[in-house]
């Protein structure tokens, strides 16, 4: 519009929108609103696509912090608790019944959490438990809440070596009995009449499996050898959604690679859903006499695949498990 037209424009004005309107596209232009907005567009463009990302990436931590938490908690009740040490035969009994109701709540509430099988466990004497590892074995950790607060017993639990290295978490680790997992430090804890939890796949399979919940456990047989020394048995134990409710990017290559060369298990784990989770506890497998150790291996991972088998959707849907919340009473297969 020409100097004149705007003149024009504006002596003509007979109220204030009049004016407004007459001045608004030269005063739009002069200050770059047309740019503005779209870049305001491509904003709200890409909060809208990323938010979700970011989202997913962010909950797994929020584990870790529950995680720190639990530690800090220890803390505070050893200071508090110091002078009675002396009096009582454990300190950490009463710790670790408050952190079991804490992490079995956090269980009930955000997943739903579920047990069947529970009376598998012996209420007294040891038993071998091995387990699928999901990328997170939050699974695992109501597990042992669930046997701290329903049976009344602690189950020691073989970790790898890298979780002993991550600052803070000596604590913790100890006064939840974990171990790195020599045979025989394994054998020793079966031997002095308690449970022990392992899962052969380990941080591989926590990686490097997916939603189609494939064992990556090789030629892994140290575990079946501790059980046939220490003359337990074996009970397998699976988690239905596990896989949906945390997941890694461990199957892209360049994590692979870095895992296989460098042992550093560094694929971003992304998800906390809020799926369903139900843990399921197979027939105990005795001890036999007969059986070695790449027998009684095989036959594990038998039945933990079995237990995969009948109580697990595959491929794994996020969306699927979430549906899954609102089924008030599971159906055997």
């Amino acid at each position: 519009m020409s100097d004149a037209g705007n003149w024009s424009c504006v002596l003509e004005a007979k109220d204030i929108v009049s004016f407004l309107v007459c001045v608004f596209p030269n005063f739009e232009e002069w200050v770059g609103l047309g740019q503005m907005e779209d870049c305001l567009s491509v904003l709200e463009y890409l909060l809208w696509v990323f938010t979700p990302l970011v989202i997913v990436f962010i909950l797994p931590f929020l584990i870790v912090i529950l995680l720190y938490l639990s530690i800090l908690f220890l803390h505070v009740y050893k200071r508090k608790n110091q002078l009675r040490e002396a009096y009582y035969n454990n300190l950490w009994d009463g710790a670790r019944k408050t952190l079991a109701v804490l992490w079995d709540g956090h269980g009930a509430i955000w997943h739903g959490y579920e047990i069947h099988g529970l009376e598998k466990i012996p209420d007294k004497g040891p038993a071998l438990i091995v387990y699928y590892h999901g990328a997170i074995p939050i699974d695992y950790y109501y597990f042992l809440a669930n046997v701290i607060i329903r049976k009344g017993r602690t189950c020691h639990s073989v970790a790898d070596h890298f979780l002993f290295k991550i600052p803070g978490f000596k604590l913790l680790l100890e006064v939840f009995s974990v171990i790195h997992g020599p045979q025989e430090e394994c054998v020793r804890a079966l031997r002095s009449g308690h449970l022990l939890g392992i899962s052969p796949g380990g941080v591989r399979e926590a990686l490097f499996s997916d939603e189609t919940y494939c064992l990556l456990w090789g030629k892994r047989k140290g575990f079946a050898q501790v059980a046939i020394d220490s003359r337990v048995p074996v009970i397998p134990m699976f988690t239905q959604n596990v896989r949906e409710g945390f997941r890694s990017l461990g199957t892209l290559r360049c994590f692979r690679w870095m895992y296989e060369r460098f042992r550093l298990p560094v694929a971003p784990v992304y998800g906390g859903f809020p799926v369903k989770f139900r843990t399921f506890l197979g027939d105990p497998i005795p001890y036999d006499p007969n059986v070695n150790a790449a027998e009684l291996a095989e036959r594990v991972q038998q039945a933990v695949q079995f237990l995969i088998d009948q109580h697990q959707q595959i491929p794994g849907n996020i969306l699927r498990a979430l549906l899954e919340r609102f089924h008030t009473k599971y159906k055997d297969h």
